[in-house]
């Protein structure tokens, strides 16, 4: 009697959390010639829920518009035909940078305008165009300076390359004829902040892969007892002597940094250093492609839907189809949450893929009702029958889940943006609809037939 009861209790606490979240945001009622606004719960009551307005939804470009940025890619010193491999390497660092979950619904597009290469980045939901430009990042292009004089002895990965713009300060530290090794951010394995041992102020570590390694150490060993200068973004951030070769492929970048400058620039080497620079050509606000009447034609699509298939339950198997429908109103709930909780930028794709996937919890419920009506018949009793129907249904509600989920990874992986958002929460739905079959109906069929 106990444990269903708890397993009741806990199926109670998640969902009041759920409605409580769900009814942070503000929306309105319309009824016929009746309008009005619901003002949404104010939860600041509670630690932890004092910003609640940072668990609304948050919509698509579709829905509710956002920031597009235009940058120009600076072409220089880079070869015709490296030129497109380039381009197509910054658009993946952008797109890393602004949309590192994969569900945020960001676009980023290249395109080609006369001669000139051009990223468009479009983000949703933000209309600071300050706020769009630090989620795009700086450029974080990486670079090593070694004096000229040594070019000739340079020799295999390891052979400089001229520049065609000096950084500031490097010809007063390295000499006129300064060269630019081909050891570049595209050779970093990874950043890490670090703390000086001495100073305890942060500093960014830089771990090189083996080419980079070997690269650095050869850069290292025909400088001993000169200068190689760090540069980062045409800034000079550390101009150290080399006293000695250094094979270990580890340096360390120092500077003014506070510990949110560190953290930022070790994110940005981390998603990957562009490997050309880019000039903001534009910046603009746009509105929604779609608008709120797509949304509201699409939300009483899915609405109607959902009673729809309460009324089919309910029909075709009575009470039981009443549970099954409670159930499915918890799942709703949950889904609806996990939404605000991870973000999940929704678009009418992803609302698509989340009414999809109230069918098939419904599916679970249908096999489990089956197995029960067979067990009965057999002269069972309801309680051993709730038992016996979800443990034989199980293999096949388990197998049909998986198969949903294989083809919900194989969208999100090789899909575009669109795509990938409906795969989520389509995904995100049958994991949470085996939940709601396997516990919470189960919960509600043992405490109704042990009454």
């Amino acid at each position: 009697m106990k444990y269903p009861r708890f397993l009741l209790a806990i199926v109670l606490l998640v969902t009041a959390i759920s409605v409580f979240l769900n009814l942070t945001q503000s929306f309105p009622i319309n009824i016929g010639s009746y309008h009005a606004t619901f003002p949404g719960i104010n939860l600041s009551f509670i630690p932890g829920f004092k910003d609640s307005h940072r668990f609304a939804f948050r919509k698509g470009l579709d829905l509710e518009g956002g920031t597009s940025i235009t940058l120009k890619a600076d072409m220089k010193g880079v070869p015709e035909s490296q030129q497109k491999n380039a381009l197509d390497s910054a658009k993946s660092v952008i797109e890393k940078r602004i949309n590192p979950s994969g569900v945020s619904e960001a676009l980023v597009q290249t395109v080609k305008v006369n001669k000139d290469s051009r990223i468009i980045v479009e983000i949703p939901g933000v209309t600071d165009v300050k706020q769009a430009l630090e989620l795009v990042g700086k450029t974080a292009k990486l670079s090593f300076w070694e004096p000229g004089e040594l070019a000739p002895q340079a020799s295999g990965s390891a052979q400089v390359a001229t520049s065609s713009a000096v950084p500031l300060g490097i010809s007063q530290l390295l000499g006129p004829d300064a060269k630019r090794t081909n050891l570049t951010g595209a050779d970093l394995q990874q950043a890490t902040v670090t703390f000086n041992q001495n100073s305890g102020k942060p500093q960014v570590g830089l771990i090189f892969n083996p080419e980079g390694s070997k690269k650095f150490a050869d850069i290292t060993k025909r400088n001993v007892g000169k200068i190689v200068a760090i540069v980062l973004d045409n800034q000079v951030m550390e101009a150290p002597r080399v006293n000695e070769p250094i094979f270990g492929g580890n340096a360390v970048i120092t500077g003014s940094f506070t510990t949110q400058q560190a953290n930022t620039l070790q994110r940005q080497l981390n998603a990957g250093a562009l490997p050309i620079s880019l000039e903001v050509l534009e910046q603009k606000a746009t509105g929604a492609t779609l608008g709120t009447e797509s949304l509201q034609k699409s939300l009483f699509a899915g609405l109607l839907g959902f009673a729809v298939i309460v009324v089919f339950m309910i029909v075709l198997y009575g009470r039981l189809g009443f549970i099954a429908s409670l159930a499915l109103a918890v799942y709703m709930l949950l889904v609806l949450s996990l939404f605000r909780l991870i973000p999940v930028t929704l678009t009418l794709a992803g609302i698509a893929g989340f009414i999809l996937s109230i069918g098939v919890a419904v599916d679970a419920n249908i096999l489990i009702f089956e197995r029960m009506k067979e067990e009965m018949r057999r002269g069972i009793s309801h309680e051993s029958a709730v038992d016996l129907g979800f443990s034989r249904a199980w293999p096949s509600i388990r197998d049909s889940n998986v198969s949903s989920l294989i083809t919900s990874t194989i969208l999100y992986y090789f899909g575009t943006t669109i795509v990938k958002g409906f795969a989520f929460t389509l995904a995100l739905g049958v994991i949470v609809s085996m939940f709601s079959a396997i516990v919470v109906t189960r919960t509600f069929l043992r405490l109704l037939y042990k009454n």
